[in-house]
């Protein structure tokens, strides 16, 4: 079987609901575990997640098109609710009969997490649902501004409802997902040397580092120069809490407008070469729209996996 398997959002301006928790890292988490599943299973999988796009209706396209120019068997839009921080639970919606077969497996594997079941319905008003050529269905997790919800989600156990929802099973033996940097327990010199370069943090002298794995002066200085940036002691040794200032980095989280990251956004700020505070307000998303027009972006202030691509790669 050749699955789409598009986790909604994530791309700019296509951005998703906020609440408890953001739907566009949710969507991806679950999404990033759902393709390694499926795979593991002896399934083709096709990401139709686009990497960038102008408008919402480009990004929706972009999924559409995807799909179709690569046949895929069934379609699936993974998307977590919102509404007025009380309605809760799950609901997976479809086009066609056969569609709503696809779907009310899937919805029975999640309510059998403990969500409440709002059922399969019709999603003859979505996009994704219209313009794609074969059985689709788009699934509504659970409402990331429901505090029972996002007490009951977890994203393994998720996956795994959908997994075993299409298919009727879920892999026997451990499946590692598509990495999230932020839990990345490689301290390696050589990974430290290679990531500062990439964050283009240079050594005391404005150069990059060779990246030769040895913890050398010069590396030391590029440490207490990422460490006076995001704000943590500056010793020059790269400790658990300097690891963790750069995978939180690494695992690119989208930032908006009064978003509080602490070192993430201490490190926007100084890439865009604005006041230090850890503070996303509007001389920081002044200056990022900026950065963005310059790199051909759209320039709506939101930080991206687009955006994020430009600063980091």
């Amino acid at each position: 079987m050749k699955f789409g398997i598009d986790s909604g959002h994530n791309c700019p301006p296509d951005t998703g609901a906020r609440g408890i928790k953001v739907e566009d890292n949710l969507t991806l988490d679950v999404g990033n575990r759902v393709i390694p599943k499926l795979r593991a299973l002896g399934h083709e999988v096709v990401v139709c997640k686009p990497n960038s796009a102008s408008t919402v209706r480009e990004s929706l396209s972009k999924r559409c098109a995807t799909a179709n120019n690569s046949n895929v068997d069934i379609y699936v839009s993974i998307h977590f609710n919102s509404f007025n921080g009380q309605a809760n639970g799950t609901e997976v919606f479809a086009t066609s009969d056969t569609g709503r077969k696809i779907a009310k497996p899937v919805l029975d594997e999640i309510v059998k997490l403990g969500f409440f079941n709002r059922g399969v319905k019709s999603g003859s008003h979505l996009f994704v649902l219209k313009n794609t050529d074969m059985p689709a269905i788009l699934v509504e997790c659970c409402f990331v501004d429901s505090a029972k919800d996002m007490n009951l989600f977890n994203a393994e156990a998720m996956a795994n409802a959908i997994v075993k929802g299409l298919t009727g099973k879920v892999p026997s033996g451990p499946v590692n997902p598509v990495p999230d940097e932020e839990e990345n327990v490689d301290t390696t010199i050589k990974r430290l040397q290679q990531t500062l370069n990439r964050l283009k943090i240079t050594d005391k002298d404005g150069k990059t580092l060779v990246e030769d794995g040895i913890n050398g002066s010069n590396t030391k200085s590029a440490i207490e120069k990422f460490q006076t940036i995001v704000g943590v002691q500056a010793t020059g040794i790269a400790g658990p809490t300097t690891w963790n200032s750069i995978n939180v980095i690494l695992a690119k989280r989208i930032i908006r407008l009064n978003h509080a990251g602490g070192e993430v956004i201490r490190y926007l700020q100084y890439r865009l070469g604005v006041e230090v505070d850890g503070v996303y307000g509007p001389q920081s998303e002044a200056a990022m729209k900026n950065f963005q027009k310059q790199n051909g972006l759209q320039a709506d202030g939101i930080v991206g996996p687009t955006t994020w691509q430009k600063l980091i790669g």
